[in-house]
């Protein structure tokens, strides 16, 4: 059995853990806030850009944008597949389970060409050694990530794409569903399904007057529109890591009371039965005179 001295060191280990972890906890509520805001935010700009995609549409040929050709080896042709983790771990299964459908994509895939576009350290760390080629990586990602970070992310996806390397591209990120719940998605980025279409009534037959061209402004569009996907995949992310986090650093609080809680229990055990045998050593003692 343990010293009373090691059990009180064990103890003071453990509140200060405690301690750790539920500041780590209020830490990841307030960014998880604001980052919930961000996500938020961005839902009207891509409703808009999806708007103006579909007016533009009616006046130009999608048939002939690199972005939107569905190529005959989309299903079994090469393949970028762009993997979204986190920088920094504590957060849970939250990397794990990316890892995890990663490894599933990459077996249901066995037999077609795959690159990786690792996103976080935690993701590239780990992948890296799989044996799978790796066409880029992106870590350092900042606490407050701006489309800069979404661009970097999408140009080496989209020279790949339009230089005709690659037949599809896929991404695979955590989507934000609630402080408790994590889903995980993986999507085909390229190429984009054409852009449908809707009779607005009056407002259709207005005609504007496109600077430089409807054609140009749509292929600028498309390009910007897969990067805002990008983007949205990131704030998805973060917003889920810091859930995530969250949720882990409350359930190792919670653990560390428990523990503190058994180990406090033990000393005074181990306290009691050392005052027990001094006694009965003092008894024996006036006994044996």
């Amino acid at each position: 059995m343990p010293s009373l001295i090691d059990m009180r060191r064990r103890i003071r280990a453990v509140k200060s853990t405690q301690q750790i972890t539920k500041a780590m906890k209020m830490v990841a509520a307030s960014k998880l806030r604001r980052a919930q805001e961000r996500v938020v935010q961005t839902r009207p700009f891509a409703r808009e850009a999806r708007r103006v995609l579909e007016s533009i549409a009616t006046r130009v040929d999608q048939t002939t944008h690199p972005l939107l050709t569905r190529r005959p080896g989309v299903e079994s042709g090469a393949t970028l597949l762009i993997v979204i983790t986190s920088d920094r771990g504590l957060c849970g299964s939250f990397n794990t389970n990316i890892i995890k459908a990663t490894g599933q994509f990459l077996a249901a895939n066995a037999g077609r060409p795959i690159t990786l576009g690792l996103v976080g350290r935690k993701g590239r760390d780990t992948l890296k050694r799989r044996g799978v080629p790796v066409r880029f990586d992106h870590v350092n990602l900042p606490k407050r990530i701006v489309f800069t970070e979404a661009e970097a992310v999408a140009a080496p996806a989209l020279t790949d794409f339009m230089d005709g390397q690659v037949d599809s591209i896929h991404m695979i990120y955590n989507e934000f569903k609630s402080v408790m719940q994590q889903q995980i998605v993986v999507e085909q980025l390229l190429p984009l399904a054409p852009v449908e279409t809707k009779d607005t009534g009056v407002a259709s037959m207005t005609e504007y007057i496109y600077e430089p061209s409807a054609q140009a402004i749509f292929d600028r569009l498309l390009t910007r529109f897969v990067e805002v996907q990008v983007m949205r995949a990131l704030l998805e992310s973060n917003a889920a890591f810091y859930a995530a986090q969250m949720t882990a650093m409350d359930a190792a609080t919670r653990n560390s009371a428990d523990m503190i809680e058994g180990l406090t229990l033990t000393m005074n055990k181990v306290r009691q039965a050392a005052i027990t045998r001094e006694i009965i050593e003092v008894v024996s003692g006036a006994q044996a005179q």
